[in-house]
């Protein structure tokens, strides 16, 4: 059991950023990586359809014998994490619950921000559970340029800071304590985010996320005993840019990927 890989999976390829850190984190572990880059992005769809290509995308793993299912999308976490954990016996980790436990550990946060995917923000996963840990304020906002300025590689200059200008204007006012990011793209904008938020804490939770799974795997005894640490990598289609949109999110260059071919009973 403790030499199955890990299954990792994102409607596309933001979720890379977790792999990243989920290869800093356990270096000895093998992955499974599925993006459904055929169907991104899944923040425009119904919930219904969410959920169904979401437990599309997690039975897919789990016939590759996976020992644990990350959730590397905040909008598959927010809307059908729990219809996930139903599916399956097998452990389940999500970008969102991490979020707020990073943010719950903080002492002396009062004020937060969240910002993310429009389909993200309308769900308020975040929102929800932070006030129930006694959070004052918690400040929403939906970003919904964001991925597709990054898809197209635009991570620094004009076009970028007019947006990202235009986004935190009722942020910058209201002045929190942290910001979340809320979208595994965002960690790739991360230094301009930050040069508008100087005294405030940005926090991304795929960091947070690799802390959590490392500290499970450890104390259930899931740890790997091999030094396989190799990663596998699916995704449903296939385009031109595929390879440097991979090295943009997981910061190096990596072997051509697996077609995959979803369905309910895959």
């Amino acid at each position: 059991m403790k030499n199955l890989p890990i299954g990792v999976f994102d409607s596309g390829l933001g979720g890379l950023t977790v792999v990243k850190e989920l290869q800093r984190a356990l270096t000895n572990e093998k992955i499974i990586y599925l993006g459904d880059t055929a169907r991104v992005p899944y923040g425009t769809r119904s919930k219904n359809t969410i959920k169904k290509f979401a437990l599309q995308d997690v039975n897919f793993l789990l016939k590759r014998r996976v020992k644990c299912v990350v959730i590397a999308c905040n909008t598959v976490s927010s809307i059908a994490a729990n219809e996930i954990k139903k599916f399956t016996n097998v452990p389940i980790f999500d970008v969102v619950t991490s979020g707020i436990n990073a943010v719950n550990s903080l002492k002396g946060v009062k004020s937060i921000a969240v910002i993310a995917t429009t389909a993200t923000i309308n769900s308020h996963s975040y929102k929800k559970k932070l006030l129930i840990h006694n959070k004052d304020v918690v400040i929403e906002q939906a970003c919904p340029l964001f991925v597709p300025l990054i898809e197209e590689g635009i991570t620094s200059g004009p076009i970028l800071e007019h947006t990202i200008q235009k986004y935190f204007a009722r942020i910058k006012e209201a002045k929190p304590d942290v910001l979340v990011l809320g979208c595994t793209h965002y960690p790739i904008i991360e230094k301009a985010i930050r040069k508008h938020l100087k005294d405030t804490l940005v926090l991304n939770p795929a960091i947070w996320l690799a802390s959590e799974l490392k500290v499970f795997l450890k104390n259930n005894n899931l740890l790997t005993g091999n030094k396989s640490n190799t990663t596998v990598y699916y995704v449903t289609d296939l385009s031109n840019s595929f390879s440097e949109t991979a090295k943009m999110f997981l910061g190096k260059s990596i072997k051509k990927p697996v077609l995959a071919t979803l369905s309910d009973e895959d």
